[in-house]
């Protein structure tokens, strides 16, 4: 009972120090980017990493002490090796990029450029599957007697069931069928069979080892591994998942495995669960987040930041987004709505998480529901072709590249590129915003959602405010009625997006916080409070005229000693919590004098396990950690 126990505390302790745990990816802002789109470099209509190079700076300069660029720190590259599909997610070859972006030399060269810039670089590896057309195969497909026959799942009498959205999965060939989730021209491969899983780890051997990518997005993640008709989130996935994180973190320890789970959070987090990989993106809070900025209501979106990721995932470790390659673009989800959009933006990258930007984010490109529109070039200019290629692209630019484009936005200090821009600029001089914890806050309106980050210890401390409402919000003000973690004081608040004096906070030593602040929370509109810290003279007060001292034994059995000092006589009030924050036993309520105290508490009806004791006088609480050992 003894050894029980006493893992419990440690758990307990071990939970609070690793809730902020973050990670170089944490740091950065990632930028999603098709490389057939970016920007094309010798006029042939279509993007190439020569192109991609040239327009790093766009990314980041690599100067820290400017803002002229838009401050990426990370960037993920859709699919660049070899396939007979314009999107790549078809690979015929996996050692080799997309000839109609350049060579393999053309790589390393963006490559280097990108690190010289401290732009860290993951590349989409696709293994669930493979084009129809690479040579594996085509020898499969050929010659039923090769080895490569096994590394794709085939059976010569139709199995009778559909994918999981009711496609079909099984296709004819030769008096066969083989399996391929996605059409008939992406076969899955099968992770049943070693060949398979020796193969892979010569890819990731080379892409990490040898031209020293930084990670990798693994598409189709859920899918990897089926078990009769489990076709997603088969017990065998996870398992694999295991063996390629140790594969990975032999080569480089810092490489980080994001993967694409595209399901309910609760379906995502035992895919992050410290053996597996790194982070998956969140689809449940991007939805969550359109949705509050379009519908107005903050009530689920807050529930979903608050309360359900917090618990299923360890700290900050799921990747944030709006939209990808695979949906229609934000900007036209919104209705072209530039307030909106800055909205969302501004709650992105200000909440916990590892943030994704897709190309163009910034500046208002639309898209169809259909996939090449959703994948059109990159808007530089509003010149012929958006200043994307000098040549015919390969697909027809979007209708808006008139007005918005990179060098049209970047003059109007207004604009959402600017926006974008200065967001991006605040979080990465931010540690708390970067790598802070998380505290919820009380918002007087319900449809604003406001939470402090801070970095611990004797950290930089934000407060973010977001306006979900279509009107303003004047008088507003955040609380807490509890204790929080966040430093005590009196703190001056500043508004970080537009430079002005929003008021200040007061956070009292039991962690009740107060606020006034002096700005008008505009319609669909966020504020970034830097909290500077003006006086201690409330917490010395605190420290010197009430004292809650740490009970003696402590761990103890049965019995315990709790001393406390009062400043005068009053109504005191002492009791005992269990881990649940319920009440388990009143030791003083009533009036008591000055001077000092001490109260034994006797345990011998309570099981083992942790306690907490609260002294409440005044308008003073302070609660302290207590554990019994039987």
């Amino acid at each position: 009972m003894k050894t029980i126990n006493i893992f419990l505390f440690s758990l307990i302790i071990f939970s609070v120090t690793q809730a902020q745990t973050t990670y170089w990816w944490n740091d950065d802002v990632f930028y999603e980017i098709f490389v057939r789109s970016f920007y094309d470099s010798d006029g042939n209509g279509i993007g190439d990493f020569k192109g991609l190079t040239a327009k790093l700076d766009y990314l980041n300069d690599g100067i820290d002490s400017t803002t002229s660029d838009l401050g990426i720190k990370g960037i993920w590259l859709m699919p660049i090796t070899e396939s007979p599909s314009y999107h790549g997610y078809s690979v015929q070859d996996y050692f080799n990029v997309e000839k109609d972006y350049g060579t393999n030399q053309d790589f390393k060269n963006f490559l280097n450029a990108a690190h010289a810039r401290g732009i860290k670089v993951i590349i989409d590896l696709v293994l669930n599957h493979t084009s129809d057309l690479n040579p594996w195969f085509v020898t499969a497909r050929s010659d039923p007697g090769s080895m490569f026959r096994s590394w794709y799942r085939w059976t010569n009498v139709y199995p009778g069931h559909n994918g999981p959205w009711g496609e079909t999965v099984w296709h004819p060939y030769g008096g066969y069928y083989y399996y391929g989730l996605f059409n008939s021209g992406m076969p899955d491969l099968n992770y049943f069979n070693q060949g398979v899983k020796d193969e892979v780890k010569q890819i990731v051997t080379y892409w990490l080892d040898s031209v020293k990518v930084d990670g990798f997005r693994l598409d189709a993640a859920k899918y990897i591994c089926e078990e009769g008709t489990v076709l997603e989130d088969a017990p065998s996935t996870f398992a694999y998942w295991r063996e390629f994180r140790n594969t990975i973190k032999q080569l480089n320890p810092d490489a980080v495995a994001v993967g694409e789970v595209w399901s309910a959070s609760s379906k995502v987090s035992p895919y992050v669960d410290g053996t597996g990989l790194d982070f998956c993106f969140e689809f449940d809070l991007a939805t969550e987040i359109i949705n509050a900025v379009k519908g107005g209501s903050a009530s689920s979106l807050t529930t979903k930041i608050k309360t359900t990721l917090p618990q299923i995932y360890p700290f900050a470790q799921y990747g944030t987004f709006l939209t990808n390659h695979d949906q229609q673009r934000i900007y036209s989800q919104l209705g072209s709505n530039v307030s909106q959009s800055k909205l969302a933006a501004a709650f992105l990258l200000t909440i916990p998480g590892v943030p994704f930007l897709y190309y163009g984010e910034e500046l208002g490109m639309t898209s169809a529901t259909d996939d090449p529109s959703k994948r059109t070039p990159m808007q530089w200019t509003s010149g012929a072709n958006a200043g994307f290629t000098s040549g015919n692209p390969w697909k027809a630019v979007n209708g808006n590249y008139l007005t918005n484009n990179v060098e049209t936005m970047s003059a109007d200090s207004n604009s959402l590129f600017n926006f974008y821009k200065k967001i991006i600029h605040i979080r990465n001089a931010s540690p708390s915003l970067r790598e802070g914890g998380f505290f919820p806050l009380i918002s007087s309106n319900s449809n604003v959602i406001v939470f402090a980050r801070y970095k611990s210890p004797n950290g930089e401390m934000t407060v973010s405010i977001h306006n979900f409402s279509s009107s303003d919000v004047q008088n507003y003000s955040f609380s807490k009625n509890d204790f929080t973690g966040l430093p005590v004081g009196a703190f001056k608040l500043t508004d970080l997006l537009t430079n002005r004096d929003a008021g200040g906070m007061n956070i009292a030593n039991n962690g009740v916080i107060t606020s006034s602040l002096t700005l008008t929370l505009p319609a669909k509109g966020s504020m970034v409070l830097k909290a500077d810290k003006l006086t201690d003279v409330q917490d010395k007060n605190f420290v010197s005229t009430f004292i809650l001292e740490q009970n003696y034994p402590n761990p103890f059995n049965p019995i315990t000693n709790i001393n406390f000092e009062l400043p005068s006589s009053g109504a005191v009030k002492v009791t005992v919590l269990n881990v649940l924050g319920e009440k388990i036993k009143t030791l003083v309520d009533g009036w008591m004098e000055e001077g000092r105290h001490n109260i034994k508490f006797d345990a011998q009806t309570l099981n083992s396990g942790v306690y907490f004791y609260r002294l409440e006088a005044s308008g003073y609480t302070n609660t302290k950690k207590m554990v019994l050992i039987k």
